[in-house]
C-alpha cells in the first residue's frame, strides 16, 4: 500500500515519507503564491485554487491568507466563502458542501497522533524501523453551513446541512442537520427553525424584504 493510500485508509502513516512531502511542498508553495496575490487578481487566484484543491466549486472564494496542507484531499462546493486565515489540514478527506460560509480563523484538522508519548516519538514500521507516525479521519461539512470565527473542526466529525456553529467552538463530535451548536467542546444548543427568520426581527430587517415572505412580523410565516 502506497503511503497516500494509508492516509486515506485511516491507518498509521509516516508524514515524512517522500511521497507525502512532495504533495505538501507543492501545495504549501501554491498557498504562498495565493497569499501574495491582490484580491482583485481574480484570474490568477482562480488558477491557483484550481491547482490547490481537488474540487473548488463555481463562484467560491477564499479571502486569504490560506493555509492548506495537501489540498488534493479537499473538495469544496459552489458559492463557498472562506474568510481570513482559513486552515485545512487535510491528511484525510475534507468535504465541504455548497453555500457554506466560514468566519476568520476557521481550522479543519484530520490527523491524529498517538496518545502515549513514547508512541508519538516512534512506532516500528513494517520493516522494523522506528518512525514517527500518525493517522487521520475525514471531516464532512454539509450544505448551507455557517461556521463562526475561530471554529475548530476535529478529525472524524460530520456536520449536517443547514448548521450554524458559534464562534470559538471546538467541534469534536457529529452535529445533526439544522442545528445551532456552540462551545468547547461544541454541543447542540437548539434546532434551527422557521422562527429564526429575519421577519421576526423587524427592527433589524428594516425596509428590506425576506424573499418569499411578507414583512408582516412573521404572522404569515
Amino acid at each position: 500500500m502506497r503511503e497516500e493510500e494509508k492516509v486515506l485508509a485511516g491507518v498509521l502513516f509516516s508524514p515524512k515519507h517522500p511521497e507525502l512531502k512532495a504533495i505538501k511542498l507543492k501545495t504549501h508553495n501554491l498557498c504562498t503564491q495565493y497569499n501574495l496575490t491582490f484580491e482583485d487578481e481574480t484570474e490568477k487566484r482562480q488558477q491557483l485554487t484550481s491547482q490547490i484543491f481537488r474540487e473548488f466549486g463555481e463562484n467560491s472564494f477564499v479571502q486569504g491568507p490560506i493555509y492548506i496542507h495537501y489540498g488534493v484531499h479537499t473538495k469544496i462546493g459552489k458559492r463557498f466563502f472562506g474568510n481570513f486565515n482559513l486552515t485545512i489540514q487535510d491528511d484525510a478527506w475534507v468535504t465541504i458542501g455548497d453555500y457554506c460560509s466560514f468566519g476568520p480563523n476557521v481550522a479543519i484538522v484530520t490527523p491524529i497522533h498517538p496518545i502515549l508519548p513514547d508512541e508519538r516519538k516512534a512506532i516500528l514500521n513494517e520493516n522494523g524501523e522506528p518512525e514517527h507516525m500518525c493517522y487521520a479521519q475525514p471531516v464532512t461539512i454539509g450544505n448551507d453551513c455557517w461556521l463562526g470565527a475561530n471554529v475548530v473542526v476535529c478529525p472524524g466529525v460530520t456536520i449536517g446541512d443547514n448548521c450554524v456553529i458559534g464562534a470559538g467552538s471546538v467541534v469534536v463530535k457529529d452535529i445533526p442537520a439544522n442545528s445551532f451548536a456552540a462551545g468547547n467542546p461544541a454541543r447542540v444548543i437548539r434546532e434551527i427553525t422557521e422562527k429564526d427568520s429575519m421577519i421576526y426581527k423587524p427592527e433589524i430587517l428594516g425596509p428590506n424584504r425576506v424573499i418569499g415572505r411578507q414583512n408582516d412580523g412573521g404572522k404569515n410565516a
